[in-house]
């Protein structure tokens, strides 16, 4: 048994040793590019990375970059409301957006030809947003509904999404709080609270662009460029996030759920900055 484990072990180190060649860049405007061109299957993908997630959050205006996710497919001033999708898959594609407490994730699969496509309709989402009331209210009700689905009435949901644990292994960090967010913050959120978090985060010198695929490097260049080099920068986004004291003996914590009736146990660690070399070693 314990050859096995070795063999696999090592298997599985030679995967993640793999060397993946790419490009990077920044625009004068402060957005982040990195480029990674393999023309073995006609595919694409354009994916843009926030700094944002729910650590950068207030007590009481929690759930705003998971909420963010679900609102900036809303539309923009080119993009109708509900178009969104419907443009993707007609142009053969697929897309799809994740939020963790540190960072929000959009992207799109095309076929390879569509690449400018998808470099427009990001760049559109980050220049011009349509964030209104029609959009928060629709999303309100979209995401309380996630909520319900996924934490509120799923056994274990309260584990799963960290509801449950984060808050006695952090005390002072936005870590203590879950990523959706609560009801009673997005209730009472109002349309300029969403507003003021779009232009806060959502600036090209707080984000990241990466294109992968089948294009041509030269060609990638011009059209990001063209429709990302004229968003003009934001404002420098200012974090200032609390640090925990040291956790110098075991806690132990009791939680209910009414949607289980057999008991869990969980364990859970405070590990390293995943930049840490730490953080590799304990993976």
């Amino acid at each position: 048994m314990k050859k096995i484990f070795m063999s696999i072990l090592f298997a599985g180190s030679a995967l993640f040793g793999q060397q993946i060649k790419f490009d990077e860049y920044t625009l004068p405007n402060g957005l982040h590019v990195i480029l990674h061109q393999d023309n073995s299957a006609p595919v694409i993908t354009t994916g843009v990375m926030y700094h944002v997630g729910s650590k950068d959050e207030q007590v009481g205006k929690t759930g705003f970059a998971h909420f963010f996710e679900h609102l900036l497919f809303e539309g923009t001033e080119n993009i109708k409301r509900g178009e969104w999708f419907k443009i993707v898959s007609s142009h053969g594609g697929s897309n799809n957006a994740n939020t963790t407490t540190d960072r929000t994730y959009y992207y799109e699969t095309f076929p390879s030809n569509n690449l400018e496509l998808g470099l427009w309709m990001e760049s559109d989402r980050l220049r011009q947003p349509i964030i209104n009331q029609i959009g928060v209210d629709t999303q309100k009700e979209v995401v309380k509904e996630e909520k319900r689905s996924r934490l509120d009435n799923q056994p274990y949901g309260k584990f799963s999404y960290g509801e449950a644990v984060n808050p006695h292994v952090f005390k002072k960090h936005p870590y203590r709080w879950s990523v959706i967010g609560s009801f009673e913050d997005l209730s009472n959120a109002k349309l300029d609270d969403f507003k003021h978090f779009s232009q806060t985060f959502y600036v090209p010198n707080n984000a990241v662009l990466v294109v992968a695929g089948d294009f041509n490097k030269d060609e990638a260049k011009k059209l990001i460029e063209k429709y990302f080099g004229v968003i003009p920068r934001g404002k420098d986004v200012v974090k200032t996030v609390e640090k925990e004291d040291p956790i110098t003996s075991e806690i132990r914590a009791t939680e209910y759920d009414a949607n289980i009736q057999i008991p869990l146990l969980a364990i859970n660690y405070r590990t390293p900055d995943n930049k840490s070399k730490d953080a590799y070693a304990l993976e």
